[in-house]
């Protein structure tokens, strides 16, 4: 199977964003706002840690950021 995508985010980063999205989806369960703004974290919390799950940022991609081949 073709890889579609090619990782841009490094290794440091992926784990950053990875704790972030988990502790920012925690936020939005937990959270006693309105369900507008407790879903709005908690999407964001998903799609952050999903971003450091799968190595690929599309916004990074869209600004041309590419993962340095050391």
């Amino acid at each position: 199977m073709p890889m579609f995508y090619t990782k841009n985010l490094p290794a440091w980063e992926r784990a950053l964003r990875v704790v972030a999205g988990v502790a920012i989806a925690v936020v939005g369960l937990v959270s006693h706002q309105p369900p507008l703004i407790a879903g709005t974290l908690l999407a964001t919390g998903i799609f952050t840690g999903m971003t450091g799950f799968f190595g690929f940022c599309p916004m990074c991609a869209m600004v041309g950021r590419k993962l340095d081949k050391r």
